[in-house]
């Protein structure tokens, strides 16, 4: 029996490495509706820490129209909210989708969060009683 080599060796190491790596790829995942951008948002409007936030599909001036006079706010960001508007005391809160689904806001920007609610909440706990300003859109 030949004796063990070097070539031999890290063709072994390869092999093994090759096949803990497919075998990573073919184990069955998470089902994808658990995942935070699996489906369609649903629209919220609650009291949170004494401030109204809002949030609701659409980035047109004519989808927020039905939001308490907020129409004309929304659709100036240029489809960062991933067709999501958020709002705080009727101040539009500027929110992004990031490419894994995780959202984050203008007030909490490092704090990626799952949801607009989340991050409407997180905005609220950062401003701290403050009051929201506009985002200029340019």
């Amino acid at each position: 029996m030949p004796g063990l080599t070097r070539r031999r060796a890290l063709t072994a190491g390869a092999v093994l490495a090759t096949a803990a790596g497919a075998q990573t790829l073919l184990a069955p995942g998470a089902p994808a509706a658990s995942h935070p951008h699996g489906g369609p948002l649903e629209p919220f409007d609650e009291i949170y820490k004494g401030r109204r936030i809002q949030g609701r599909p659409g980035t047109t001036d004519d989808d927020m129209g039905g939001m308490g006079g907020m129409g004309g706010t929304a659709g100036r960001h240029h489809g960062h909210g991933g067709g999501y508007a958020v709002f705080v005391d009727g101040v539009e809160l500027h929110v992004m989708r990031n490419a894994d689904g995780s959202w984050i806001s203008v007030v909490s920007h490092y704090d990626p969060v799952a949801t607009p609610r989340a991050a409407a909440r997180a905005a609220v706990d950062e401003l701290q009683g403050a009051a929201l300003l506009p985002f200029p859109a340019n």
